[in-house]
C-alpha cells in the first residue's frame, strides 16, 4: 500500500465511502464511519492495524485474508460493508450523538431495502448510540429490521485493546455459524 501524506489524509476528512452491498446478503457488516485512510483509498477498514480483514478470515467468513483493495470480493461470499455514519473522520469520537441517531435511522432504511439476513454492527458502542439501546451487549440482539436479524460485534480497530484478535475471531465465528443456519 502506498503511504499517504498527512495532507492527503486530511483532504479525505468529510468524504463518504461507497458501500460494498447488494440485495439479500447473508451478512451486511456495518462499521462506525470511514476513517481518513479508508476515505482516501476508497477501501473500507484500510488503516494498517485494523483487524477486520484478518478477523473475517480467521472466523471462517472468507477462505483467505482479503486486502482492503479486494473488498468487492466480499459480495461473492454473500457479505457486504456499510457504515453507521457516512462522514469520514480521523476518530469516531468526532461524531455527534445526533449523527449516530440519524445514521441509525438511515441504516434502518438501507437494511429494510437490501434485506440482508443479518446486520452486523462492528462496535457495540456504535450500535448503542445509533439505536438508542444503552445496555446492548456483544452478540445477537432482540431488534430486527424487517426480516433482518441484528448482531453487535467487537470493533476491529487496533485501538480496541479489550479484545484480542483470537477472541474477536471467535465472536465473528458465532455470527458466521448463525448466518449459515437456514432457520
Amino acid at each position: 500500500m502506498t503511504r499517504l501524506t498527512t495532507e492527503e489524509l486530511e483532504a479525505a476528512r468529510g468524504l463518504q465511502l461507497p458501500d460494498v452491498a447488494g440485495d439479500g446478503l447473508r451478512v451486511l457488516f456495518c462499521g462506525i464511519n470511514p476513517g481518513l485512510m479508508s476515505a482516501a483509498t476508497g477501501h473500507h477498514f484500510a488503516r494498517p492495524g485494523n483487524r477486520f480483514w484478518p478477523v473475517l478470515h480467521l472466523s471462517g467468513f472468507t477462505p483467505r485474508q482479503l486486502k482492503p483493495s479486494e473488498q468487492d470480493e466480499l459480495l461473492s461470499y454473500g457479505l457486504g460493508i456499510t457504515n453507521v455514519v457516512a462522514r469520514a473522520t480521523a476518530r469516531a469520537d468526532e461524531l455527534s450523538p445526533a449523527e449516530y441517531r440519524e445514521g441509525g435511522r438511515l441504516l434502518t432504511e438501507k437494511v429494510a431495502r437490501l434485506k440482508p439476513a443479518w446486520l452486523a454492527v462492528v462496535g457495540v458502542t456504535a450500535y448503542r448510540s445509533a439505536f438508542g439501546e444503552p445496555r446492548a451487549k456483544i452478540g445477537p440482539q432482540e431488534r430486527t429490521i424487517g426480516g433482518s436479524r441484528v448482531w453487535a460485534l467487537p470493533n476491529p480497530s487496533g485501538l480496541n485493546a479489550h479484545w484480542s484478535t483470537a477472541a474477536m475471531a471467535e465472536e465473528y465465528a458465532r455470527l458466521r455459524d448463525a448466518s449459515a443456519d437456514p432457520s
